[in-house]
């Protein structure tokens, strides 16, 4: 069966490029957002103390807050994003599994399941598959 959408580019290089981007965007986004929220609404102390109650060191919040900042601006610029993208899997994927996987699946469950942040940990994955796209600053 063929693709019926192949016509309006689906499917093809430049759509995937497109997508990429996109893609990349919104990860970017989604990362820069994570860190703010972690550096102006929690303070980065509160997030040490947040990270110390989950049984790590209270530094991987400083880490992580300087991860998805200079990952999310690495994304939306298209900077290595293929290795950006996979040295930020363990990122989402360690608050997958120690913020929220206590929580259940549903990320509306309280304090958020996991759902939402494996979800992501997929994504990002994808994106260091396919790399940066349309509009990229390197491959």
């Amino acid at each position: 069966m063929t693709n019926l959408l192949q016509d309006f580019g689906f499917g093809s290089a430049g759509g995937i490029a497109l997508a990429a981007l996109l893609l990349r965007l919104a990860l970017g986004g989604l990362f820069l957002a994570h860190a703010g929220l972690k550096y102006f609404v929690f303070t980065p102390a509160g997030a040490a103390g947040y990270f110390k109650s989950l049984g790590l060191p209270g530094f991987f919040a400083y880490l992580t807050i300087a991860a998805e900042t200079l990952g999310g601006i690495a994304l939306i610029l298209g900077f290595q994003t293929s290795l950006v993208a996979l040295l930020l899997v363990p990122v989402i994927g360690g608050a997958t599994f120690f913020g929220h996987r206590k929580n259940g699946f549903w990320f509306t469950n309280a304090n958020g399941g996991w759902e939402y942040p494996a979800f992501w940990t997929l994504a990002v994955l994808v994106q260091a598959l396919i790399g940066g796209g349309a509009l990229a600053l390197t491959a």
